[in-house]
């Protein structure tokens, strides 16, 4: 009776195991991307496999964003710029899309503007905006509803390194950049603001991490929608947060990036041990 009460006990036990695991990779989504970062070669190579998984409610979604203070206008469709790195052309060179993925390239935007021609949106400050991850139209900005692309920046503070989970909604071709490496590209649409076609692990390190997320639109719904593994949420900081323009940005991550006012000198513990 004892052996059999045993049995039962061990069944049941690896049952709810069982289950608990099938529930944790339900919420976490299923990774199908785990080869990154995309070799140069192929940077604009779309993945396969789509899982058309629907994180509607999710509650880690990446709602305030940093970033120029309009979108990219006029942009002849996104299959026309999406090769084009828009951050080079509006800034002459002094910044680039992998650049500004950096936490060297991040400080720069206190002191340069975008200068993208007249008809395709002209000078761009830079400013905090928010995103509802329900709205399918959340792009536009109170600008042109097509034809435009939006760029937009968030800074991950982390204890100690980790791999996790990113999981990217959007319309049309989105491109993601991690720390000066490129970690996500697809052309094709999810098909909702909030589903998710691909969960793409990645590697986040210790202290601040920078995503740098692009998306390029033509018309209808235009949203661009980011969540990571609850894990990651759990253990990150992630800014802005109570930031509400680009001077109080850049105070409130200042202990994150050792980030000292536009003009002062920065040094930061590799720049000591360079200059013993």
């Amino acid at each position: 009776m004892k052996t059999t009460y045993q049995l039962a006990l061990t069944v049941a036990t690896i049952f709810f195991m069982a289950m608990s695991l099938v529930q944790f990779a339900y919420a976490q989504g299923k990774v199908n991307i785990d080869d990154g970062p995309i070799k140069e070669a192929d940077w604009f190579v779309d993945p396969a496999g789509e899982l058309n998984e629907n994180h509607a409610g999710h509650k880690n979604w990446i709602t305030k964003w940093y970033g120029p203070d309009g979108n990219y206008e006029n942009n002849g469709g996104f299959g026309a710029t999406a090769r084009r790195d828009l951050i080079d052309e509006g800034t002459g060179g002094k910044l680039t899309q992998l650049t500004l993925s950096t936490v060297k390239g991040l400080q720069l935007t206190q002191t340069i503007d975008m200068e993208w021609p007249g008809g395709n949106g002209g000078t761009r400050s830079w400013e905090i905006f928010e995103f509802d991850p329900a709205n399918s139209h959340h792009m536009n900005r109170d600008g042109p509803a097509d034809n435009i692309d939006t760029y937009a920046i968030c800074v991950i503070d982390l204890p100690a390194d980790r791999e996790a989970v990113m999981s990217p909604a959007h319309d049309d071709h989105a491109q993601i950049w991690i720390n000066g490496e490129k970690w996500y590209n697809n052309s094709v649409w999810t098909g909702g603001a909030e589903t998710v076609d691909y969960n793409v692990e990645v590697q986040l390190k210790k202290g601040a991490n920078v995503v740098l997320y692009r998306c390029g639109e033509s018309g209808g719904d235009a949203y661009m929608n980011l969540h990571f593994d609850d894990a990651t949420h759990d253990a990150a900081d992630i800014y802005p947060d109570k930031a509400q323009d680009q001077k109080s940005f850049f105070q409130e991550i200042q202990g994150v990036l050792a980030v000292d006012p536009v003009g002062k000198l920065t040094t930061t513990w590799a720049d000591v041990k360079r200059n013993r």
